[in-house]
């Protein structure tokens, strides 16, 4: 039979995936002399045996819980529910993967109206009693009973406003006995009269599924969602003997870390409550103080605490998050774990831990999340730009956002998905608005300090944050806040500072990032590492020039029509595409020839030294021209209500449109049949392709230009396209008198050049897997419409695990993407593979092409510092996997 339960002495950190990282993080600290509470962990196999079994226990579970139960009172002298020497236990979650406030816990458990007077006679503090019951009372009443946490907020805010008293520490003992009858009242009024029940053997085994069921709630799923973590790995439930922080003012609960999670910065991070419970700290239920300031209140705990920061986080060899509670002066560690932090703090931390000599560059590389490094790539406020100070609160989270202000998650998702930015503004979050934080451009709250809810989800993901702004008023029923005496409606625009604290009026000017030193140490060592080389795909010389900054080696994918699209070059090009015959047709391709040159002086220009491949022109001709309803509409209204124009032109116009539309132009006439059909086209752009290099070959300039030819399907159409190029580039050598060889090859964006890629190369110098298309070829999907009607259905439902256009489909479009690879080199064995789908930034998709041999990837200028980074972690990956 499995065993389902671990005391805490047969555990260690090795036991992660069974125990949870909760479970076993504190049975490593038992095992190394950290003081920690006494307790048990049930199994993530439990949970994940009960949730597929449809909620029913496996056998032996229960058994289990009972033995290790008694084990535990044996060794504490203590009974649960005991009227005399009552044992009290926290039920808390404890995921593999850290998932902070996304699932449920329920402390004070084995209170019941007997035991209570126990612990108040033996504690001589009959305060305390009534307090830590009436926490339990609404703590089994939230997470297992379900009834609304509001009903109780309203009782306990009812009972303040009647004694004239502002915080819960002001109430006396009989307010809260008092309090725990009228809880217990509005249990009754909610999941029935005996659903609360006084034996603490049921309420333990109750809250042990409620953990169980927890996993599964909303709140949970989202964020799993969000940071990828599986649906399948279930959570631990761990079961600690209770220590309490609210047992008088010898007494404290906080949260530590011991770096700072927003900068890196080495140096002391945290805060504490006097005489409160760990939720206090976390919830904003009340407004913390700095952890600096307990050692003036208790200096000796004080002491220990920063020794034991010290050593766990020279024990575990990183940045650790530490919750501790002081009972009567003694120092109890209720759970470290690696800390969450900002990309800028990971960067640092991990560069100083190589300083330190805790960790190799290696190690520093692996640490960081790269997907994480975007935080970093996006823009912060102008300093020079007009400013409207509003207020200022705590500078929870770093980084910049302007939006419109939201009050509720639900509306934040709502507009966020419709792509209008919004800053969520709240008293303070819980985990149940984890929604409406993922598509906030940041979160603004009234309550909460550095390690609440908000500050802690926010950093984790990258969204500026400030938490604890005084004076923030919020009119939920009227839709309108008062920051600064302001009066904002919901929809007003904000501009908020994560990285200062301060909060602005209307939207302010932002400027571009800029990268500080551990962000270049950390990517110059990944450059060291890493085989895969990284490109751009850049259309410009603004965004060659910024891809280059960003430590791109070249340009993967030039796309030329897009310089076809501004309002001065549309015409031309018209005029090409109305040309009547090929004279008509090499008129307007004169005009285009030098306009291509410039801008690929410009490009060549802005990659001096590097490698750009540009792909010739690639969509059908009708997306250069109105829509067929457009055209037909302008021949109405000159026809019909005398609109200026020429009708015969606008005929012409709309005949023209006819003959180019297609039923499907994703399969039509694009790519290199554009370029057999109309092969002037393509002559044009490789002459201005060559003759910009060899102006800039004339001034002592090194341009390195590569030609790719679009959507070859057939080996004959490369060799034909390749015979054209061929042409254009001796009559430009001989022209110039300057010898400039040119690598010709071809994307490979249909299922068909993979599978006879063995074919195709023989007139390819290169390939170019377009990963966007080709997902699109492989799966049978129209992005634009699976994107807009059922993928994220697909998503949520299992169907599929991710976006195949966001992360590569590995079993269908990679072994597409494998065979091409294998095809290509075996018949040419040096033949150079890239990819320049977006594919090529994201770091899980990274890792497949590192591991099929391709030679370079290519993204957008901005994921360019990602894919250098998930491409040395792919060969660190693969290095470890071969020894």
């Amino acid at each position: 039979m499995k065993k389902f339960v671990y005391d805490q002495s047969e555990g260690s950190a090795e036991m992660r995936n069974l125990l949870g990282g909760k479970g076993a993080n504190v049975a490593e600290m038992q095992r190394i002399g950290v003081p920690v509470p006494d307790g048990f962990t049930v199994t993530t196999e439990a949970c994940v045996d009960a949730m597929n079994a449809g909620g029913t226990w496996p056998e032996g579970l229960w058994e289990g819980v009972l033995d290790r139960l008694g084990a535990l009172e044996e060794r504490t002298g203590r009974k649960l529910g005991d009227p005399d020497k009552p044992l009290l236990v926290s039920v808390r979650s404890g995921a593999v993967f850290s998932m902070p406030g996304m699932m449920d816990t329920i402390l004070n458990l084995g209170l019941n109206d007997a035991a209570v007077q126990g612990l108040a006679t033996e504690s001589g503090n009959p305060r305390f009693a009534w307090d830590s019951y009436r926490r339990f009372v609404q703590m089994f009443g939230e997470v297992v009973l379900g009834v609304p946490s509001d009903d109780f907020e309203h009782a306990l805010s009812q009972l303040k406003k009647a004694r004239g008293v502002k915080n819960d520490t002001d109430l006396s003992a009989e307010d809260l006995q008092e309090l725990v009858a009228t809880f217990k009242e509005i249990v009754a009024e909610s999941a029935g009269p005996d659903a609360f029940g006084d034996d603490p053997r049921a309420q333990l085994r109750l809250a042990i599924n409620a953990v169980f069921d927890s996993w599964q709630n909303p709140r949970a799923v989202v964020y799993r969602r969000a940071n990828d973590i599986p649906d399948d790995l279930g959570t631990a439930v761990n079961i600690m003997q209770m220590v309490f922080g609210n047992l008088g003012e010898t007494s404290a609960t906080g949260v530590c870390f011991t770096r700072n999670p927003a900068t890196g910065a080495k140096e002391l991070y945290g805060e504490f409550l006097v005489n409160a419970q760990g939720e206090d700290v976390v919830a904003g239920i009340r407004t913390p103080r700095q952890l600096a300031e307990l050692e003036g209140e208790l200096p000796e705990a004080y002491a220990e605490l920063l020794a034991t920061m010290a050593r766990l986080e020279a024990h575990y060899g990183d940045m650790q998050d530490i919750e501790f509670t002081i009972e009567q002066g003694k120092l109890y560690l209720l759970q470290t774990r690696n800390g969450k932090r900002t990309a800028q703090a990971a960067v640092r931390v991990a560069c100083d831990m190589v300083d330190e000599g805790v960790i190799t560059t290696e190690q520093a590389v692996q640490r960081i999340d790269p997907k994480q490094l975007d935080q970093l790539l996006h823009p912060t406020i102008d300093p020079d730009a007009p400013r409207e100070l509003l207020a200022r609160g705590l500078n929870a989270s770093p980084g910049a956002g302007v939006g419109e202000v939201v009050l509720d998650a639900d509306t934040a998702e709502r507009r966020g998905k419709a792509g209008t930015p919004v800053i969520l503004v709240r008293w303070e979050t819980t985990p149940d608005d984890i929604h409406g934080v993922i598509v906030a451009q940041g979160v603004i709250t009234a309550h909460g300090g550095m390690t609440s809810h908000a500050a802690v989800v926010a950093r984790g993901m990258g969204k500026p944050c400030v938490a604890g702004v005084e004076g923030l008023q919020i009119d939920i029923q009227g839709r309108s806040v008062i920051i600064g005496g302001r009066t904002i409606k919901e929809g007003e625009i904000l501009t908020m500072d994560g990285s200062t604290g301060e909060i602005f009026g209307g939207a302010m000017a932002l400027v571009p990032p800029r990268f500080d030193e551990y962000f270049q140490r950390i990517t110059a060592w990944a450059d060291d590492i890493r085989r895969l080389r990284v490109r751009a795909n850049a259309d410009t010389p603004e965004d060659a020039a910024r891809a280059r900054s960003f430590g791109a080696e070249g340009i993967g994918l030039c796309r030329t029509e897009h310089m076809f699209m501004s309002d001065t070059r549309l015409p031309v090009v018209r005029e090409m595409i109305l040309a009547n015959d090929y004279p008509e047709r090499e008129v307007a391709l004169d005009q285009i020839g030098p306009m291509q040159e410039s801008d690929f002086v410009g490009i060549l220009e802005a990659m001096d030294g590097l490698p750009v491949t540009i792909r010739l022109l690639d969509p059908p001709l009708h997306e250069f021209l109105p829509s067929l309803l457009e055209a037909s509409r302008s021949v109405e209204r000159i026809k019909e209500h005398g609109d200026e124009g020429d009708l015969g032109e606008a005929e012409l116009l709309l005949a023209r449109v006819k003959e180019l539309t297609e039923s499907n132009p994703m399969l039509g006439t694009r790519g290199c049949r554009l370029g057999l059909l109309f092969p002037e086209i393509y002559r044009m752009q490789a002459r201005a392709i060559m003759r910009a290099a060899h102006q800039l070959k004339a001034k002592g300039g090194d341009p390195r230009p590569e030609i790719m030819i679009p959507l070859v399907g057939f080996a004959e159409e490369l060799r034909r396209m390749r015979e054209l190029v061929e042409e254009v580039v001796q009559e430009e050598n001989e022209a110039h008198g300057v010898e400039f060889p040119i690598e010709i090859g071809t994307m490979i964006e249909l299922p068909r050049a993979a599978v006879v890629a063995h074919q195709i190369a023989e007139y390819g110098d290169f390939f170019s897997f377009g990963t966007n298309d080709l997902t699109q070829t492989v799966l049978g999907l129209s992005r634009d419409d699976a994107e807009g009607k059922f993928l994220q259905q697909y998503i949520e439902d299992g169907v599929i695990d991710a976006n195949p256009f966001s992360t590569l489909d590995i079993d269908g479009v990679g072994a597409v993407v494998r065979m091409g690879c294998e095809g290509g080199r075996r018949a040419k064995p040096g033949i150079k593979l890239g990819v320049c789908g977006e594919h090529g930034g994201d770091p899980a998709s990274v890792g497949f092409f590192h591991e099929v041999g391709v030679d370079y990837v290519s993204c957008s200028p901005f994921r360019v510092p990602i894919a250098r980074l998930a491409a040395a972690q792919a060969a660190l990956d693969s290095s470890f996997k071969d020894r």
